[in-house]
């Protein structure tokens, strides 16, 4: 792959590695080339953002149609549109700008960081803030925060498959040739890639947009995946346009052939085109979804991407690593034994000169080894290390002290058993034989089904040469095991308990022994069942993995390419799939996922790919933030039943009507007002109580309930209005103000309290609405019914309506009410038809 060369010249005054750049330097350097990002979202001002409310279709028209209207000498009607359009967009604006400065201190908890060297001390700073001439420190499991040239470098190595397609890291070192820019130098680190293992210190020559990655980034940018979410409201909002055309057209062709008012008739078709619109939609979805979020961030968890917390709510199984899910993750150690399991301090101390010298990512493991205290490791000096990898499960550091050189090995049992041909006791070395080799497996087997974590420690004695493989793992000498203990949470147990009554299934996928594994599940209360490992998967089909990771619990000794084909055959069962990881080879399974899940204290690479991030550690925290997803979208969920039902009912019954009436059912600034005030209701949706029952289970888009709603609940309060419009007619006797007046009131009666009924699967008597919620359904109605009896009646068109009227009004509501709480128990027990999004 051939990448531009940076723009940025590297010539720059380079600081001093001891001082790095001032404070005041940086800050110059940023205003000239700007934030180190190197595909820049284009953001708008707020005054950008309100002008684009201006730019809806619907606006537009509905402006024009005010200054047609004006200029016609309708003025109370020019002057009424123009006054609820402001109106509206003053909410929608309001309530929409403040939920994404919300959203904005949420995500910069969690942005990307680098560790830079400024006015002579190290410190943490966002990304974006990162400049040319900066010096950084980079170690395991960082995000190379921009193109740099190494001026120090020890054992390093970097992925960079985003910028060269190489699947095995590369290494790379300081020195060589300066004037080089490609991915392909051994002494230049880039933006885009991350540091698998080793430590370096470079200089930063390029950002953003200068940086190698910033020269592909727009070709690499792609659209986001479209969530399940996304999709539904895609979904939703086409066949509510569906609606709003053929009704549209058919009140035209209507108003044509009957010879209604030109200039009403098209106010009117606009004014039930808008009445049908879920204008509010976006704002509705946007504020309750923020405000799920900022609940969420209370609970300790931080949503970087907002469509993200209808998936979190979705999710129905959850895989995860033991350690630091269902453990505290923080490892103590226990003994250091013998091959027999005779208390022993050899494997200590050579576990200690391993981990004193490794330059990968520190384990839980290696903290607790360095705790302790060691003798005789004085005058050892590195000389290389082989780092640890998923399919040896070890790591390897060559040493040397006066004339001795060894490499000491670390790691599973299972890593190193195979490769030893003797063992050291007391001193003395002694051959391996199939009864020491028995004993050794017994005796890592016995701490592992205590629960205790179990490293080996093995060396061998090497000749000088200068660098070292694997090849060099071999013929080693066993001193003995480590054996660790990481006891669950204390609420481990309860939080899965939870879960499973809450519908999510949890699954451990871990890289640790199965007896280790088994012993932690049984104090946890997750029933197991047979554990499969990871060389079993590794001889499966993705079809019969599929069905053995259905009906499997716990999973072991699994590699992470393991982990992601798990995560895909959940998914292919049509599993909502949520992962948790913080490792650096955790990415790609994070990215499979659909939810990807990471701890505030992960690696850079784990919180980057991760979706969901949690500032503590553990179940109960992600069971907190489950349920709150499920609440976000059940509350959004009600704005969008409202939207295709009694609403849908009173559009069409207008459309109807038009039909046999000499006049038009309700004037056009009357079906606005009536959309107004209706929209102006379910504003306080988002504040809403959602009902314990509802967040028991998983919650999907169920498309066959929206379309039920529109076909059953709508047609419902069709039958009421043209009741009404009978009553009216026939028995009042009204004329064409009164008919507009006394219609007004009921429309936006019913299709407003229905709203009561709707937001819960419960009897709506035994369930509480929000207090906000409450009073603005309530104060709406008021409102409508009391415009009649006020100065703005007569500009408005309406008059006051006979006591008589209001007793049909109370019993038409009332029976209306009763008969849309039948249609809906049958409508919400019916099966779920859901649909997952093709990835």
């Amino acid at each position: 792959m051939q990448v531009v060369p940076e723009k940025l010249s590297t010539t720059r005054d380079a600081p001093a590695i001891d001082h790095g750049l001032t404070s005041l330097e940086a800050a110059e350097r940023l205003h000239e080339f700007g934030p180190n990002d190197p595909a820049p979202a284009r953001r708008r001002s707020g005054v950008s953002d309100l002008l684009l409310l201006f730019l809806n279709p619907l606006v537009i028209i509905l402006l024009i149609a005010a200054v047609l209207a004006g200029f016609l000498g309708q003025l109370v009607d020019a002057i009424i549109i123009i006054v609820m359009v402001l109106i509206g967009i003053a909410i929608n604006f309001y309530q929409t700008y403040r939920s994404q400065l919300a959203i904005e201190r949420l995500r910069a908890q969690v942005a990307p960081t680098a560790t830079v060297l400024r006015d002579g001390k190290w410190q943490e700073i966002p990304r974006l803030g990162v400049v040319a001439g900066d010096t950084i420190r980079l170690s395991a499991g960082d995000l190379v925060p921009a193109d740099s040239r190494l001026a120090t470098s020890r054992d390093l190595y970097v992925q960079q498959a985003a910028l060269t397609g190489e699947s095995l890291p590369v290494e790379k070192e300081a020195g060589g040739d300066e004037s080089s820019s490609v991915p392909g130098a051994r002494n230049r680190v880039f933006l885009g890639t991350s540091v698998v293992s080793g430590t370096a210190i470079a200089t930063v020559v390029a950002t953003g947009r200068r940086t190698a990655f910033g020269e592909i980034a727009d070709r690499l940018a792609q659209r986001p995946v479209e969530t399940a979410f996304d999709q539904g409201l895609r979904r939703f909002g086409f066949l509510i346009m569906q609606a709003v055309v053929f009704l549209v057209l058919f009140l035209i062709v209507v108003s044509v052939a009957l010879h209604h008012d030109p200039l009403q008739s098209l106010l009117f078709a606009v004014a039930l085109a808008v009445g049908l619109t879920p204008e509010f939609l976006p704002m509705i979805t946007s504020v309750t979804l923020a405000k799920g979020a900022v609940v969420m961030a209370r609970k300790k968890v931080i949503v970087k991407h907002l469509s993200a917390i209808q998936n979190f709510g979705s999710i129905d199984v959850l895989c995860s690593d033991k350690t630091g899910t269902l453990t505290s993750g923080k490892m103590v150690l226990d003994r250091s034994v013998g091959v027999s399991g005779e208390p022993d301090q050899r494997p200590l101390t050579l576990a200690f000169v391993n981990s004193k010298f490794e330059t990968g990512i520190r384990s839980p493991l290696d903290s607790a080894i360095l705790q302790q205290p060691s003798a005789d490791i004085e005058g050892y000096q590195k000389c290389d290390e082989i780092p640890f990898d998923f399919e040896r499960r070890r790591l390897s550091v060559v040493v040397e002290r006066g004339p001795e050189r060894l490499l000491i090995t670390k790691g599973s049992p299972e890593g190193i058993l195979g490769l030893i041909k003797g063992y050291e006791a007391g001193g003395i070395v002694h051959t391996i034989d199939s009864e020491i080799l028995a004993r050794c497996h017994q005796t890592y087997e016995t701490l592992s089904g205590q629960g205790f974590r179990v490293l080996a420690v093995a060396y061998a004695a090497v000749a000088p040469k200068a660098a070292y493989s694997v090849a060099d793992e071999r013929d080693l000498l066993l001193a003995g095991f480590l054996a660790f203990g990481d006891p669950p949470l204390p609420d481990a147990r309860e939080a899965v308990a939870a879960l499973r009554r809450d519908g999510v299934k949890v699954k451990i996928i871990t890289g640790d022994s199965d007896l280790v594994t088994s012993h932690i599940c049984g104090e946890v209360g997750i029933d197991h069942g047979k554990i499969v490992l990871g060389e079993e998967i590794e001889h499966m089909s993705d079809s019969a993995l599929a069905h053995v990771a259905g009906q499997t619990t716990v999973f072991a000794r699994v590699s992470p390419a393991q982990k992601n084909r798990i995560l895909l055959a959940l998914k292919h069962r049509g599993h909502v799939v949520g992962f948790m990881g913080d490792g650096i080879n955790d990415a790609p399974s994070l990215h499979a996922a659909d939810v990807g899940i990471s701890v505030s204290t992960a690696v850079d690479v784990a919180r980057d790919a991760a979706d969901i991030i949690l500032l503590e550690p553990g179940l109960k925290v992600l069971h907190e933030g489950i349920l709150e997803g499920r609440k976000a979208f059940g509350n959004v969920m009600k704005y969008l039943l409202m939207g295709t039902s009694s609403n849908f009912g009173n559009m069409l019954s207008m459309a109807g009507a038009s039909l046999f009436l000499p006049f038009l059912p309700m004037l056009p600034t009357q079906i606005l007002l009536n959309n107004f005030l209706y929209d102006m209701a379910q504003v306080t949706i988002p504040t809403d109580n959602v009902d314990a029952a509802y967040v028991r289970k998983p919650q999907h888009w169920d498309i066959k309930l929206i379309r039920n709603f529109m076909i059953f609940i709508g047609p419902i309060s069709s039958v009421y209005d043209f009741l009404t419009f009978y009553v009216l007619l026939h028995f009042l006797r009204a004329g064409e103000a009164e008919f507009h007046t006394g219609w007004f009131v009921e429309s936006l009666a019913t299709q407003t309290l229905v709203l009561f009924i709707i937001r819960t699967n419960r009897n709506p008597l035994r369930s509480r609405p929000s207090g906000p919620l409450a009073v603005t359904t309530l104060l709406m109605v008021a409102l409508g019914t009391a415009l009649p009896y006020t100065p703005f009646a007569r500009p408005l068109g309406f008059t006051p309506l006979p006591p008589l009227y209001f007793v049909f009004l109370a019993l038409a509501t009332v029976t209306y009410l009763a008969l849309v709480e039948i249609a809906k128990r049958r409508l919400m027990s019916a099966p779920v038809e859901r649909f997952r999004v093709r990835q």
